[in-house]
């Protein structure tokens, strides 16, 4: 059993799915969570569903002064913040790449690699002198492998899992783990309505759920994994192995 007693936590993207789910996870293992999302309305619901452990913060990712601003008032709230989850993000409308005008293309880099390099920065800033703590980003297999239609989510998928290379590089002397996850079809708001077409491509047979990666979050960041930094770790029932 992995226990995260006395930890304080931050998680973006925090309102619904894979954010949500790990939040509630956390604070079930012990953590203080501060859930951040773009929708007040979402996270302070579910910091509600939580209770006391909890609370929520509207936090436009794509922004360096909220990202900012949203470490410091969990640093005010808890004392210290000694994970950060980077797991904010949005899809990709399959348009054909000569197609996809430069706007949808930014705000894709901007919302799923952009922000983790500001929430990668900001929770260094404050947990290097305080003497270490875990940075997670939620990647994906298309930070592995692509999908038709959807080059920029591929593209900048694949900037995160070598930003968390670089970045567990960087900070391991200051005892900062930094490492990825990579999720395949979660059965989330994201693929509402697509969840049939994309069930064969699972060899295990069935869609991933929130908790599923949740639970292997929660055991990154424990001390259970103190020897582990820099990989990103697929959680996809077998997508990649085909």
């Amino acid at each position: 059993m992995t226990t995260l007693t006395g930890r304080a936590a931050i998680v973006t993207g925090a309102a619904s799915g894979i954010g949500a789910a790990i939040a509630r996870r956390f604070a079930a293992d012990g953590a203080l969570v501060c859930l951040s999302d773009v929708n007040r309305d979402g996270a302070e619901a579910v910091a509600k569903s939580i209770g006391g452990r909890a609370f929520a913060v509207e936090t436009d990712v794509t922004r360096e002064e909220a990202v900012q601003s949203l470490v410091d008032q969990a640093v005010h709230a808890f004392g210290r913040l000694d994970v950060m989850v980077n797991n904010a993000g949005i899809g990709e409308a399959a348009t054909p790449i000569d197609e996809k005008s430069a706007a949808v293309w930014q705000r894709i880099i901007d919302t799923n690699l952009t922000a983790v390099f500001y929430g990668i920065k900001h929770a260094a800033r404050v947990m290097k002198p305080a003497g270490g703590g875990v940075i997670i980003n939620v990647s994906s297999i298309l930070g592995s492998v692509a999908f038709n239609g959807a080059p920029a989510y591929t593209a900048a998928k694949h900037g995160v899992n070598g930003l968390t290379k670089a970045a567990a590089l960087e900070l391991a002397p200051s005892k900062i783990r930094v490492v990825a996850v990579q999720p395949a079809f979660i059965r989330t708001p994201m693929i509402a309505g697509l969840e049939e077409q994309v069930l064969p491509l699972h060899p295990i047979g069935r869609l991933g759920e929130s908790e599923d990666v949740a639970s292997f979050v929660a055991f990154l960041a424990s001390d259970d994994a103190s020897f582990v930094t820099g990989g990103g770790y697929l959680v996809d029932g077998g997508y990649t192995a085909q």
